[in-house]
């Protein structure tokens, strides 16, 4: 596989583009039309600068993350499994030349507590990420999975095992895949080839080609849920949005499926990190770029982190953020056991600057209209990949979103909530349902939550 990326081709882009603020609302009204946008038109939206164009792409990504998604959010928690590395990547608290890093990998016990103590939380889904290391090939990252899948307290379970590791070859991914993941998540970390050598100073992810093709190795494997990613603030935004796009093209134009997912973290604080300060992220820039990437893809989900505080969290949400993780921790083993604070960041990739409680952001989400979701329906009902894409981009999804994340917030209001939030979460589903269209469809999620009061779970359509 050959690397696809073109720095040429991309700045040449950005650049010849300046002149072409006039089609902004064209391209907009594209988007909005469920259509993915070319690069060239992703780039007219990065060159749209003037404050009255920024609003309208703004308006334009809410507009559309409402025609698609509704007014869902789904939860995950990510579970740190281990943490030794072989690379050297300056940004990242892992990196080998990391002397202060405490080293761990969890013992199947302590693997089991974690996912216990999740699941007491109401966790159902979770993102597994290890380190990229010898240790961790895919046969150890199977072992994993099928562990987690295997933990089951009370009502507790775990129903979809997402993945963030190492680039596998593809017999690898064969091996993961059989275990029953759902997504495998790559970030290339920056698609500026010059930049990405000068950050990843040594083990197997200096190989820039080999990272940026990982994922097509997924897809020759048969994982055809595959999520991507950058990471901001390594170098200029703009060209990062349009490696993502490229990417996405890539994916359709190969395997006629774009990815599940896209990731757009911010550089934050971590042990020992070492950053070039020139390429930083903004406020303002980050919501545009947030923005500007929904209406480029407008049927995949965008993954919003902890790595954000709880304000812009909730601010940036608005503009196309379709999952967001809740309750994180990133230290090993601190689900189920306390962690001293003043070896945190010796023990995290990065920094977290929303530390709030599952429990804590479902109210927050309740308050402000959203529909919480811990659905998992469409991975276990096989609308992945090339099917996901056909209820997708037309928008029908909502058809089974919308009840699935009913049911899901039911289960969690029945099993975990407080009072206070179970009180507020009822006349939410009880609103959403309302906006349903289809007696029948009402019916049958009426009938459904009637079983979930009396203790049946994992109903889905």
């Amino acid at each position: 596989m050959e690397p696809f990326i073109d720095p040429v081709e991309i700045w040449d882009l950005i650049n010849n583009t300046r002149s072409y603020q006039g089609r902004v609302r064209e391209v907009i009204a594209k988007s909005l039309s469920k259509q993915r946008l070319t690069l060239e038109e992703t780039a007219v939206l990065i060159n749209a600068d003037s404050p009255d164009l920024i609003e309208e792409i703004k308006d334009g990504a809410r507009e559309l993350k409402k025609r698609v998604y509704g007014n869902r959010i789904v939860l995950f928690a990510p579970l740190y499994v281990g943490n030794k590395c072989t690379n050297n990547c300056t940004y990242c608290g892992f990196r080998t030349s990391n002397k202060f890093a405490v080293r761990q990998t969890l013992s199947d016990n302590q693997l089991v507590k974690e996912v216990e103590a999740l699941e007491d939380n109401g966790q159902k889904r979770l993102i597994l990420v290890y380190g990229e290391h010898p240790a961790y090939n895919a046969e150890y990252i199977a072992h994993t999975v099928r562990t987690v899948y295997s933990v089951k307290k009370g009502n507790g379970e775990i129903r979809r095992v997402n993945i963030n590791a190492a680039p596998l070859d593809i017999d690898g991914f064969r091996i993961v895949k059989d275990a029953g993941i759902g997504t495998y998540q790559i970030f290339q970390e920056t698609y500026h080839k010059e930049t990405y050598q000068k950050y990843h100073l040594g083990g197997k992810k200096m190989d820039f080609d080999y990272r940026l093709t990982a994922l097509d190795r997924a897809q020759e494997a048969g994982i055809d849920d595959v999520g991507i990613g950058a990471l901001f603030g390594l170098y200029d935004w703009r060209f990062e949005v349009l490696g993502l796009v490229r990417h996405t093209n890539h994916f359709e134009a190969c395997y006629r499926v774009g990815p599940h997912t896209i990731s757009f973290p911010r550089i934050q604080d971590a042990s020992a990190v070492n950053i070039d300060p020139r390429y930083m992220v903004s406020h303002e820039e980050f919501i545009r770029l947030v923005a500007i990437l929904r209406l480029a893809v407008p049927y995949t989900g965008m993954i919003l982190t902890a790595r954000e505080n709880a304000m812009v969290r909730r601010e940036v949400m608005k503009f196309g953020v379709s999952q967001i993780d809740g309750g994180t921790k990133l230290e090993m083993g601190s689900y189920s056991e306390s962690i001293n604070e003043d070896q945190d960041l010796n023990r995290e990739q990065f920094k977290i600057n929303d530390s709030r409680s599952l429990n804590e952001i479902i109210d927050e989400l309740l308050d402000d209209g959203y529909l919480p979701s811990f659905c998992t329906a469409c991975y276990r009902k096989g609308r992945t990949g090339e099917h996901f894409m056909e209820f997708s981009v037309p928008g029908f999804i909502k058809r089974f979103c919308s009840p699935n994340a009913i049911l899901t917030l039911a289960e969690y209001l029945e099993d975990y909530a407080p009072p206070s939030t179970a009180e507020k979460g009822w006349k939410v589903i009880e609103d959403n349902i309302r906006q349903l269209d289809g007696e029948k469809l009402t019916g049958q999620i009426r009938e459904r939550l009637a079983l979930i009061r009396e203790g049946k779970r994992d109903l889905y359509f």
